[in-house]
């Protein structure tokens, strides 16, 4: 399941009980724009996450990560057909397949 950043946003104001508009204010941007990111609507870009930073104080690589990991879990999703495949836990991608002989 991919969470987009805006839910982990909404939780950070609810948090500090600020409003999406006093967001706005603080970042220097429409209303819609941070309720559209809220939404899911609107990508966090780098720029965003810089201003969110600067705004709450959460470093931008936090939200630019998020937002990579949320596109990321999204693509897979596509390409698996909306399946998702379970990984064992414990399993090393980083080990070689045997070779059969």
């Amino acid at each position: 399941m991919a969470i987009h950043p805006g839910e982990i946003l909404a939780e950070e104001l609810a948090a500090r009980e600020m409003t999406q508009v006093a967001l706005a204010e603080r970042m220097g941007r429409p209303v819609q724009a941070v309720n559209e990111i809220v939404n899911g609507k609107k990508a966090i870009t780098a720029a965003t996450a810089l201003e969110l930073e600067k705004a709450l104080g959460v470093p931008a690589h936090v939200w630019v990560n998020l937002q990579g990991q949320y596109e990321l879990t999204q693509a897979r999703l596509a390409a698996e057909g909306g399946r998702r495949r379970a990984v064992p836990a414990g399993f090393d991608f980083t080990k070689k397949k045997a070779k059969k002989k």
